[in-house]
């Protein structure tokens, strides 16, 4: 993140129907403005399937539950413990087989 507020500028989201100024980094600007497009594209999809069936803020919030979902799952593969167990499982199997003392991983 930047370190100043010189390193911050305004940029205007278009989300839905609605623009939103925000305070934003040069390196998160790309972020935000994929956040913004993403949440368009959620609504438009969500209001499409349920047209005349569910109200605007029901929308909203099946958008906020896809999102949430999204970043579970991806927060779910990004957790390399299951992997590192598996590996210090296979070289504590690997040390035994050739006889030498374990290391600590």
């Amino acid at each position: 993140m930047a370190d100043n507020k010189k390193d911050f500028f305004k940029i205007t989201l278009n989300v839905y129907d609605r623009s939103i100024p925000v305070n934003c980094s040069r390196e998160d600007e790309e972020k935000y403005r994929k956040s913004a497009k993403l949440i368009t594209d959620l609504v438009n999809f969500y209001s499409a399937r349920y047209a005349g069936k569910k109200s605007d803020i029901d929308i909203l919030y099946m958008v906020l539950i896809d999102i949430a979902m999204r970043y579970h799952n991806a927060d779910e593969h990004n957790d390399v413990e299951p992997l590192m167990d598996s590996l210090k499982g296979l070289a504590a199997e690997i040390e035994e087989t050739l006889g030498i003392e374990p290391t600590s991983v």
